[in-house]
Formats: C-alpha cells, structure tokens, sequence
C-alpha cells in the first residue's frame, strides 16, 4: 500500500501523530485525489497550448490616479505615538 506508506511519511514530515481512522480516511481521500488527477491526465489534449490560466487574463489593475488623502491630524489621531508627523514605532534593530 504505498499510500499508507507516502501518508506516514508526510505526517512525520509534517509532525503529525495519526490515528488508524485518520489514515484510513486520508487514504480514502488521497485516493480520491489521484484518482481526480489521472482523470485531468487523460482529458489533456496535446493541440492545447499550456497555459497558467483557464481564461484570457488582461490587466487586473486600475489605472494608478492621484487621490486627496485624509488630512494627516485624523490618519495620527489614533497613533499610539507620533513624533514628526510620523507614526513612531519602538526600534527593532539596534544601531552599532
């Protein structure tokens, strides 16, 4: 049973401790899994061209247009601290 096999590896990979039922059930599942993945195997056909996507993809982003903002007294009203009209953060890493 290989699957069993490639299911423990991957739980002590993964640090699992699996019951009997859970592996019985992933195996089920797994088996499910490539039984769905040889079907998509067969389906592919070689005068399709591989592709990323299913459909034609155009560009998804807006056009970047200039905004007015919120004055700067409301974005710092709920800082916990500003200095400089800066929010300020404690330092994470320290300067020699």
């Amino acid at each position: 049973m290989p699957v069993e096999i490639d299911i423990e590896h991957v739980a002590r990979l993964a640090r699992l401790e699996l019951t009997d039922e859970e592996k019985e059930r992933l195996r089920a599942q797994l088996g499910l899994i490539l039984e769905h993945a040889a079907k998509v195997g067969e389906v592919a056909a070689e005068d399709v061209p591989p592709t990323a996507y299913a459909i034609r993809r155009s560009n998804v982003y807006r056009p970047d247009e200039r905004t007015p903002s919120l004055p700067l007294e409301d974005v710092l009203a709920n800082a916990p601290e500003v200095e400089d009209d800066r929010f300020k953060v404690p330092r994470i890493v320290e300067v020699e």
